[in-house]
């Protein structure tokens, strides 16, 4: 099973297959308009817009699951969006990432990565913090956990590298740049 197996919803309700992406590099993410990472869509919409002829695609999928920082629906989210970041790239239908009604396309992905920390930055430690609060054993499990998070998927379907909202967009960049 790779990620061109799965089908999923797109801002207008239509069924989109991810099979349409086949053979090229996908950056999957998590979001959240009112989140103290948003500012990484400016930082995204660089990436895509450096890459996008080399076969690079950035899947979008907002969710509200932490901290209700994605309200709105899918058209509110998409204008706020396209109007203060001028992102270009695929913007899909809010989703659950975790939980008893998480998108298959993200069971898959938690399933295919580990959670492997949110580094030593100043970010990273107060995040490391915030979920021991939530979740004593937060580390245990390889649920998303909060907005922002990435799966690099390489031109075959299969997750390559996993991104926490903590790692630095220059870290993204040169990854996804090796495997383009």
């Amino acid at each position: 099973m790779n990620i061109y197996d799965f089908c999923v919803k797109a801002q207008d309700g239509s069924e989109v297959s991810l099979a349409d992406y086949k053979g090229k590099v996908l950056l999957v993410v998590n979001t959240a308009t009112g989140c103290g990472f948003t500012p990484q869509y400016q930082e995204l919409q660089e990436l895509y817009s450096a890459h996008k002829a080399d076969g690079l695609e950035i899947l979008d999928f907002p969710c509200n699951q932490f901290g209700e920082q994605a309200p709105g629906d899918d058209a509110e989210i998409h204008s706020f969006c396209t109007g203060r970041f001028g992102i270009t790239f695929p913007q899909f239908s809010k989703i659950d990432v975790n939980g008893d009604n998480a998108a298959p396309l993200y069971k898959w992905l938690c399933e295919n990565s580990r959670f492997e920390g949110f580094g030593l930055s100043p970010m990273g430690i107060a995040m490391s913090g915030i979920l021991k609060k939530m979740d004593k054993d937060y580390k245990k499990s390889s649920s998303i956990k909060w907005n922002f998070t990435k799966f690099l998927i390489d031109r075959e379907g299969n997750v390559c590298a996993r991104f926490e909202p903590t790692a630095s967009m220059k870290s993204v960049r040169e990854k996804v740049e090796a495997v383009l």
